[in-house]
Parts: C-alpha cells; structure tokens; sequence
C-alpha cells in the first residue's frame, strides 16, 4: 500500500492549515458544512479542537514541519485561554465563535480528549505546561471514577455535580456510562504512559481495561456493548462495527504499554477476536458499514469508519501473520481512496449513502468532523507499518 504520507501532506492537514484557521477571533472556525461552506460564526466544540491539536502535534512528531508546530501551538494556546474553566477546572463543551462559553457541561469525554492533546503536544514539543495539563486531567478524569460500580460517569454540571442530560450527542442514549466514553478515555490514558511513569496512572490503565474486558464486551460474540446504567446493564441493543473494529487495536495498545506479557497476550487475543466480529459489517465493496440497530443495518459508509477499519486490519494482521486482514485494510484503503477522498475540495467526505450518493447534509469540518481519523490512520500506517 502507498499513498498515506502524500494524502496526509497534500490533503487533509492542508485542507484544516488553510481553510480553518479563524484569523478574527482566534484559533479555528467552528463549521464548514458538507457544500463546503464555510460558517464564520458557528460555534466552537472542544472536541474538535483538541483532536486538531492532538493531529498537528503529531503530524510535527513525526514528520517535523514548522508549518504543524504552529498550528498546533495554536490550538494549544486557544484551549488554554478559552475552553479551560479557570474556576472549576476541565474543559467547557462549546463556545460561541467569539470563545464565550454557551454550554459549560463538562463531558468526561471531551477531558479525554484534551487530555490526548496535551500529552501529544508534550511528546511533540517538551512542553513543560502540556505535560503539567495532561497530568492535572489526569487526576480530574479519576474523580469521575464510580468507586462503588467502576467505571467513569459520563458527564457532570459545570461546577462537577450531578447532570441530568448526560448525551453526548442528540443521537445518544441520555445513560451514566458508555463505551465510547471508556474508549477515549483509555486512548489518552495509553498516550499518557508513554511519557509518563506513574503507578496511578498505570492502575488506572489496567483497571480500564478489564473495564472493557469484563462489563462492556459481550464475551458470546466479542461485539462491544455501547450503552449501560450505572450498574452496567446493558441499555441498547445497537452494534456498532466501527467502534468494534476501533477498539480492537486500541485495546492492543493500550496493553502494550503497560509492559505485562500476561495481559498482552489475552488482549492480543481478544484483539483478533473483535476485529473478526466486526467484519460482520464489511461489504462487497470492501467498505465498512456504521452500526446495526436492533435488526436494521445502517448501511452508509462513514469517513472514520473506514479509516478505523484500515488501521485495525493492519493490527489483526501485525498479531495474526494472516494475509485476509492485510487484504481487507487493502480493500478499504481502495474504497476510501475512491469514495471517501475529496479530491476537488480537499479532505474527506462525511459519507456515502447506500445507493453510493455523497452525504452533503453533514459536514465538512466541524464539531465531530475532525482530521483526527483520517490523519491518525495515516500515522499508523507510516509509523508503524512502514507503508508511506
């Protein structure tokens, strides 16, 4: 396979470098939706912004452009000024396109998700205050830890209480735990170990994982359960092929940084395990669908999805020497390049119908349409594959 270095250099990261970048009020603009229309005043969500600082941290890692620094210096610096609540600590979930804060609810996810770009922009720059935030969200991360059930609640008021809406988004089930949420907390919590040798946060790690080995996989099919209360009953009998296969190479490396042999060899098995499963969603076409709820298949094919399933067939393949998942990121790496990429406008596509029609409804870039998937499978595929 070839094309990861010239896609990431030559669109995606371009694409976020000179048409996001909101030169008025500071940091990046909040919408450009799927016409490619750029909204000037739309809101800005966390989320987005610190999956663009972890992506430009990285992008500067490893391949030590100038021009990827910057821009993630520049998300640092918006996030710090802007999104940290200076009085009750964490990150608002939205401001307004002049950094008010318009909803200050404070998502355990979207800490994660600083807490990914902190320790990237550390591992990028040496930057003493990311390491500093990364740790201080650390230890705010674990005090959403249900000490009595495990697991972390999904999201609390501005000022850390009780919260009745607990959603992420419109589509989610209002429920006090996730899988998603887990998910992304492990992922940062992995990049927190590799610069970062504490025993807490090893602990942590370790807890996190039987977490996902324990209540959140269904161990009779090796499908991820999403949505549970607190007391982890299952809420929803949705699939979700994309977080399958996203999880299947997470899990790996989040055990692989801890270093024990033991749980590494049973995660690497029930890596393959869940990576098998969710092939259930894989197409003719060698797409991936999205999910499946209850007996209807949702059968668009979403940009991260795709991008997901390349990178999680390439860890089955690494841990199982089998030529089929080498196949199948080939096959997917085919249909994105096809399908997915914007080659007029930059970027990716949000989706592609059924019927094989462009999904211009959603957007472009905005506050879930990030360059964190597309890019990140690229620096997988770079880093650790060898494939440019």
């Amino acid at each position: 396979m070839i094309g990861f270095k010239d896609e990431l250099v030559n669109n995606i990261l371009p694409f976020w470098i000179n048409n996001m970048q909101d030169g008025a009020n500071g940091g990046f603009y909040g919408r450009i939706d799927g016409e490619n229309n750029l909204h000037a005043e739309a809101n800005k969500g966390v989320v987005l912004n610190a999956r663009i600082l972890w992506t430009f941290s990285a992008a500067y890692r490893l391949l030590k452009d100038e021009t990827y620094k910057a821009i993630a210096q520049r998300a640092f610096d918006y996030i710090n000024a802007y999104f940290i609540d200076k009085k009750h600590g964490g990150v608002y979930w939205e401001l307004d396109y002049k950094g008010n804060p318009v909803n200050t609810k404070k998502q355990t996810y979207a800490q994660g998700f600083a807490l990914y770009g902190f320790s990237e922009f550390y591992r990028a720059t040496g930057s003493p205050e990311a390491l500093q935030l990364a740790k201080d969200f650390f230890f705010l991360l674990e005090k959403c830890y249900d000490k009595e059930r495990g697991g972390y609640l999904e999201a609390y008021t501005e000022d850390w209480n009780p919260i009745e809406d607990m959603r992420l988004s419109d589509k989610d089930a209002n429920e006090k735990k996730t899988m998603n949420t887990h998910l992304h907390v492990l992922e940062p919590y992995t990049n927190l170990c590799r610069i970062w040798d504490n025993t807490e946060l090893k602990d942590a790690q370790r807890r996190l994982i039987l977490i996902f080995t324990d209540k959140i996989l269904d161990n009779s099919n090796f499908h991820l359960n999403l949505f549970f209360d607190e007391d982890w009953n299952i809420k929803s009998p949705a699939i979700s092929y994309g977080h399958d296969i996203e999880a299947s190479w997470l899990l790996y490396e989040a055990a692989e940084v801890l270093g024990d042999k033991d749980l590494l060899l049973k995660i690497k098995e029930l890596s393959l395990q869940i990576a098998d499963t969710a092939g259930e969603g894989l197409q003719a076409d060698g797409s991936l669908i999205y999910e499946k709820k209850a007996n209807h298949m949702e059968l668009d094919r979403h940009w991260w999805v795709q991008a997901e399933g390349v990178v999680g067939y390439m860890y089955a393949f690494k841990n199982s020497d089998k030529a089929e998942y080498l196949e199948k990121a080939e096959l997917l790496w085919k249909y994105i390049q096809t399908n997915i990429v914007d080659k007029a406008k930059g970027e990716w596509i949000w989706s592609r119908s059924p019927d094989g029609n462009i999904n211009t409804k959603d957007d472009k870039a905005g506050f879930w349409k990030c360059p964190y998937h597309n890019s990140r499978m690229c620096f997988e595929m770079i880093e650790h594959f060898g494939y440019e």
